[in-house]
């Protein structure tokens, strides 16, 4: 019954009827898997993170910069300490949900961590911080595989080149779960393709309601002019990890009731998943709290984590995973 009313016949938002939550599923929790799969691959810890920004120097900065560091790393922690203790719960349809809102907060506030300890930026929104992180550690080479997988474009002919070397030959799709790290490749190109897609489509909508686009008297991008209009526009925009989190977050944010929590075969196809988010945000805060140690110097990072594992109220240890 609710299958049909909402999905057939719609809500107010959404009257024409809302997606079938069917198809998202598998694709959110195979992306996540897949990120596990290729960080296991890597080995991606504090020590290995620590080696990787090795050549990276203490950065003199304010004490407000400092404090925006440390409190951003330990926003993260702690939703990866919520999404632990989920671990424990016996159905993950429970969980799946808030799970990946836990999960994105915690990708955003170690991003944030990242970019207050390279140039003291810090932004509070969504798009910006995804465009702050790209633009000054992803695009730099500043980033640990897989989460340094990006598009330096939106147009076509640019990013379709660039994500067939990420897939490196692999027939792996992300509508199948991946077990393997050829698998992996295939389900991860798959999701930043599909990240792709969306943020051009975004992009055309947002350009149609232009003046520019209306003085065309035009209504798509048949024509050259509307296609060199189009392009030039996403020729300007880039895609990165936090990006794709970001999109993440809102499928579970804002779709349809029913994703992630309806149908006999959901908790089937969920099985693994907290776990999943739980080694994907732990390799993430990883990486950007070696980063954000290299950045503050030793004592203060010691200092740092020595204070939270005293005085934290929350379950997982500092420790675990930054020293």
């Amino acid at each position: 019954m609710l299958y049909d009313r909402i999905i057939n016949q719609g809500t107010i938002n959404e009257p024409g009827g809302k997606p079938d939550p069917q198809f998202a599923l598998p694709s959110t929790v195979n992306w996540m898997r897949a990120l596990r799969i290729l960080i296991e691959e890597q080995g991606i810890d504090f020590g290995t993170a620590d080696s990787f920004y090795s050549m990276h120097a203490r950065r003199s900065m304010g004490a407000l910069e400092e404090n925006t560091v440390l409190e951003q790393l330990f926003l993260g922690l702690h939703h990866l300490s919520a999404i632990q203790q989920f671990r424990g719960g016996a159905t993950s349809a429970d969980y799946s949900r808030v799970g990946i809102l836990a999960w994105y907060y915690g990708i955003a506030n170690a991003a944030s961590a990242m970019t207050a300890a390279q140039s003291g930026s810090f932004q509070e929104d969504h798009a910006g911080t995804a465009r702050l992180w790209d633009e000054q550690i992803a695009r730099r080479g500043m980033a640990m595989t897989p989460f340094c997988w990006r598009v330096s474009s939106l147009v076509e002919k640019t990013y379709k080149p660039e994500i067939v070397a990420y897939r490196n030959g692999s027939s792996g799709k992300l509508q199948t779960k991946p077990s393997t790290a050829t698998d992996a490749l295939g389900a991860a190109a798959g999701y930043l393709s599909g990240t792709a897609k969306w943020h051009t489509w975004r992009t055309e909508e947002d350009l149609k309601r232009s003046r520019d686009f209306k003085n065309l008297g035009v209504e798509n991008f048949r024509t050259k002019a509307a296609r060199t209009l189009r392009d030039q526009r996403l020729e300007k925009k880039c895609i990165g990890f936090v990006h794709q989190a970001a999109r993440y977050r809102g499928k579970a944010n804002y779709r349809e009731a029913l994703f992630l929590a309806y149908g006999s075969g959901t908790e089937t196809i969920l099985n693994g998943f907290v776990e999943d988010m739980s080694v994907v945000l732990q390799a993430f805060l990883a990486m950007a709290g070696a980063f954000a140690k290299r950045k503050l110097g030793k004592d203060l990072w010691e200092e740092f984590v020595a204070d939270i594992d005293a005085k934290k109220a929350f379950t997982t240890s500092a420790a675990e995973v930054w020293v």
